[in-house]
């Protein structure tokens, strides 16, 4: 999203780790860093490591805010997952963008309040998701995720690779890593696995003893590299077992041309459409198996229709939309 605005003129501050990838051209990028490069946020932490990584982060979202009310800016894009923005930015035209479910320390501050707080708007990334968010947020609008259809694009040489399956994302256990090892399996296909390990216990105890000649785990790739394991797949296999809110690595298969199996949750039947794949009837190994089966054969010119409705240059440009009208809203209200 910052590469692309900065490439459409605008001047973005990015506030993130030290070490951020500058932005844009012309010093149209800016990092900010909030937090030390080497930082890390724990995936699954105990309770008393989640509590200090909770000081950590809103300790650093604190100074975000602090510059965000000392600088010049127009409008703010909260993309963080800290109930912070929500409750120190009123005033300042924001916009923020709900990735996830519904979570609690950001629904605790808005239960509190009798309206939103002025100059805010909200967007979320599919239909599925916004109905959990409605009960707060009644005029939740949506923005669904783009890729870009440039960098995620089938393999020119189309080197299909009969009898494999792609499978990529965090390793733990709502993505249901476990479930695609075994919907391969039922199917005699090879299973190529690409993420980082979230959850190491999940991956120890029932991951990594499942892998052998026929399921790899291929480390946490490149982008390159891990366009190339999901181009040359006969089918990707998306399994989550939660509400997945959206669901970027089914996109980038189906940007590749690679049919989608995917279970039945979250945004995934909104995503796959009745061309980019096929949804499971159940969310477990043998509804998932089937629809493996069934994906396999289809053909990937009606993937690649699917994949073009969600193009980085129409999220950026409804973004874009979403900004302005922030923007002219406050505007008018200043003059008024």
């Amino acid at each position: 999203m910052v590469a692309e605005l900065c490439a459409r003129g605008h001047e973005v501050t990015l506030f993130a780790k030290a070490g951020s990838t500058r932005f844009g051209q012309d010093g149209q990028g800016h990092v900010r860093a909030v937090l030390p490069a080497d930082y890390q946020v724990q995936g699954y932490p105990d309770e008393s490591h989640r509590d200090e990584q909770h000081r950590r982060l809103d300790g650093a979202m604190s100074l975000a805010i602090s510059a965000v009310r000392t600088g010049a800016f127009d409008v703010v894009i909260d993309n963080s997952l800290s109930p912070i923005p929500h409750e120190q930015l009123d005033g300042i035209p924001t916009l923020h963008v709900l990735h996830t479910p519904p979570l609690p320390r950001i629904t605790a501050v808005l239960a509190t309040r009798s309206g939103r707080p002025h100059g805010h708007r909200y967007v979320t990334v599919s239909h599925s998701n916004a109905r959990a968010w409605r009960a707060w947020i009644p005029d939740l609008a949506i923005i669904p995720n783009g890729v870009d259809l440039r960098r995620w694009e089938p393999d020119r040489k189309d080197r299909r690779v009969p009898g494999t399956a792609a499978w990529s994302g965090r390793i733990t256990p709502e993505k249901g890593t476990h479930l695609a090892i075994a919907a391969a399996r039922a199917n005699g296909m090879r299973l190529r696995l690409a993420g980082p390990i979230q959850d190491p216990e999940y991956y120890e105890s029932l991951i990594r003893p499942s892998l052998d000649d026929q399921i790899r785990y291929m480390g946490h790739l490149a982008q390159d590299q891990l366009r190339e394991v999901i181009s040359s797949a006969q089918v990707f296999i998306s399994s989550p077992l939660w509400e997945e809110p959206f669901g970027l690595t089914t996109l980038e298969a189906m940007a590749c041309g690679t049919p989608v199996a995917a279970t039945p949750n979250g945004a995934m039947a909104e995503l796959v459409g009745l061309s980019g794949g096929i949804v499971a009837c159940t969310a477990d190994a043998t509804g998932l198996a089937e629809a493996v089966r069934q994906a396999s054969g289809l053909r990937r010119t009606a993937v690649l229709q699917r994949a073009a409705t969600f193009s980085l240059d129409q999220m950026i440009r409804s973004y874009e939309d979403a900004l302005y009208d922030i923007h002219a809203a406050q505007s008018l209200g200043q003059v008024q």
